[in-house]
Parts: structure tokens; C-alpha cells; sequence
């Protein structure tokens, strides 16, 4: 049952994203960003969280869960830092998934010889 919430609540944020792609004149960077900005305030007003334990992967995998990633590490930055915090402890939570970002897309980048638009 886990594996069919999952798919269900990861596979509805991404036809939600999708219908917002189509119907608006939005760049996909700026609806990338509005996900991580709706999924920060989603985790400050502590709904997201419920969401994730319920979809699981479905949930924290999008774009969503990294912003509520990031509000969660600037809440116990908060709690540990004080108001230096708000600036560590959003990096410190998400840095392993930058980092890991930045890794295999360089890898990627070796591997498949990337080549410029015309």
C-alpha cells in the first residue's frame, strides 16, 4: 500500500506542476522555484510533513519535499543557533542531496558527452 500512496500522491504533484506548466506563461524555473517556496510554507505550517509520512517517497522526492527539507533544517538551526540558524540550517539539511546533485550530474556529464544547442 505504501508503493500505490506513493505513486498516487508523487504522480498527482506532478500532473498538478504539469496543468500549471500548460495554462500559464510561467518559465519552468520560476514554477521550480514556486514548488520549493509552496513546500517551505507547507512544512511551516506543518502540513507537509503529515503529507510525506503518508505518500512517503511520493512526497518528499518532488520539489516539495525539498523545500520542506529546508524549512525543517532552518528549524532546528533555530532551535541549536539562535537566529544564525536561519541561514546554516537550511544548507546543512539539504546539503547531502546538493552535493549528491552535483556529483552525479558531473558524472552524467562524462559519461554522455553533453553537447551544445545550436
Amino acid at each position: 500500500m505504501e508503493y500505490l500512496n506513493a505513486f498516487w500522491v508523487g504522480g498527482l504533484i506532478c500532473a498538478l506542476v504539469q496543468i500549471l506548466m500548460e495554462k500559464t506563461k510561467l518559465m519552468p524555473g520560476r514554477i521550480m522555484v514556486i514548488l520549493v517556496c509552496a513546500g517551505t510554507v507547507l512544512g511551516a505550517l506543518h502540513i507537509y510533513p503529515a503529507i510525506a509520512e503518508y505518500a512517503g517517497a511520493g512526497a518528499t522526492v518532488p520539489l516539495l519535499g525539498f523545500g520542506n527539507t529546508l524549512w525543517k533544517g532552518v528549524e532546528e538551526g533555530m532551535a541549536s543557533d539562535g537566529i544564525l540558524g536561519v541561514f546554516t540550517g537550511g544548507l546543512t539539511a539539504s546539503a547531502g542531496g546538493i552535493c549528491a546533485a552535483l556529483v552525479f550530474s558531473y558524472l552524467a556529464s562524462l559519461i554522455f558527452r553533453p553537447k551544445m544547442k545550436d
